[in-house]
Parts: C-alpha cells; structure tokens; sequence
C-alpha cells in the first residue's frame, strides 16, 4: 500500500466538507433572500422556531441538508481518520468513499432543489448502505 493510496482517503473527505460548506452557502443565500422578499428583519427570527414559522420551505430545506449532513456523515469522517491511522486504507476503501460522497451529493443536489421525497431517500438509503459496507469491511480488516 503506497502512500499515495492512504492519502487519496481524504480526497472523499474533502470533498464532503467542500459539500458541507456549500450547502451552508446555498441555506445562507436561500435565508436572506426569502427573508428581504418578505420583508421579514431579524428581530423576529430569534429562535429556529420563529425561522421555520416565517420563512418558506424552499428556504428551509437547505437547513433540513445541512442537518442531515451532520448525522451520519460524520461516521465517514471517523472511518476515513481511522482508516488512514491504521494504514487500512486500499483502493477498495477509496472507491467506497467515492461512492459514498457521489451519493451525498446526489442526495443534498435533490433535498435543495426539486426534493423529491423517493428520489432523495433513494441516495440517502444507498448512501447509508455504502457506509454500512465501510464499516463493516473496516471492521473485517481491524479483526
């Protein structure tokens, strides 16, 4: 296993955490801009329940991602440290992490646009079924 090979695990990584980022962006722009074309000050958006009661959904579904994006993502996060910490990381691991990041992807493009339900808990469920892979093959190789 090169060094290269046990480095490429945090490309995938990087990539989540530029995700998280423009997520964060995109809830931003979306909260702004739905409260000045309602003319809604922040005086009244004081607590996430005055945000979610005054602002409209597409402005909210942003922050419902961003949410979701600290949830299980953040076991990825420890698998590739652990990973990388044990020089367990093979090409394998790499793709799965890959996959894993498209399918977040896929997931956060569909939440904060057209959010189709079934479409979105499609790459959520294969998201989550490529973490249980990673897991699980981690765990194999740590035995």
């Amino acid at each position: 296993m090169t060094d290269q090979v046990i480095a490429n695990i945090f490309a995938p990584l990087l990539a989540m955490l530029c995700l998280t980022m423009v997520v964060w962006c995109v809830l931003l722009y979306r909260r702004l801009g739905a409260a000045r074309a309602n003319g809604i000050g922040p005086s009244r958006l004081r607590t996430p329940n005055k945000v979610q009661e005054l602002l409209p959904e597409h402005a909210m579904t942003p922050a419902y991602n961003l949410a979701n994006l600290f949830e299980l993502p953040v076991l990825f996060y420890v698998l590739c440290f652990y990973l990388h910490l044990n020089a367990m990381v093979d090409g394998t691991f790499v793709l799965l992490a890959w996959v894993y990041f498209s399918l977040r992807l896929i997931h956060s493009i569909i939440h904060c646009s057209y959010n189709a339900v079934m479409h979105r808990f499609l790459a959520y469920l294969l998201s989550s079924l490529v973490l249980i892979i990673l897991l699980i093959r981690t765990v194999v190789f740590s035995l």
